[in-house]
């Protein structure tokens, strides 16, 4: 046991957790300032594919909504990864993949918010069915943030399309 965690469960949280760093460095250095992040790029898309995948690795007896987060994560990575590396941003791809990229970030803050309120002792007291007002405006303060930051993104990232492989 690792901090009370079995090593598969340590092993997802932490590619969670650099999934969301480096998606917030991808967002705040990289969209927001209309600058090629490649490495940055590359680890954020490559651990959120890994963080959805490693979901589905935990016990269950019924589809649960982190399933649905984890599906729905993996359709938008399924569009924008290709809007990045085989498109090249061109056209509507540029939107596309900032829109996808936010998206995929949003959804990995997301699951943050609710596994903090599960797991935190003063968290889970003031909203203990998640139905609860706290729980609700926490995410709902979330999702203004990133629709906030997705609009500017999508507004400020004007990267030209590139015709050198490997290069985002």
């Amino acid at each position: 046991m690792i901090l009370g965690m079995t090593p598969f469960t340590f092993f997802h949280v932490a590619i969670s957790l650099v999934a969301i760093a480096s998606g917030l460095v991808v967002l705040l250095q990289g969209l927001l300032a209309s600058r090629r992040l490649p490495g940055w790029t590359a680890i954020f898309l490559i651990t959120t594919v890994a963080t959805s995948v490693t979901g589905f690795f935990f016990p269950f007896v019924r589809f649960m909504p982190s399933h649905g987060v984890g599906i729905v994560s993996l359709l938008v990575l399924a569009v924008t990864i290709p809007a990045l590396y085989k498109y090249r941003l061109a056209g509507a791809w540029r939107w596309i993949y900032v829109v996808g990229a936010v998206l995929a970030l949003y959804l990995n803050v997301f699951v943050l918010v609710v596994q903090l309120f599960l797991k935190v002792p003063v968290l889970k007291a003031i909203a203990p069915t998640q139905a609860d007002p706290p729980f609700a405006i926490a995410q709902g303060v979330v999702l203004l943030i990133f629709i906030v930051l997705g609009a500017r993104a999508v507004r400020s990232y004007h990267i030209h399309p590139t015709a050198e492989p490997g290069r985002a």
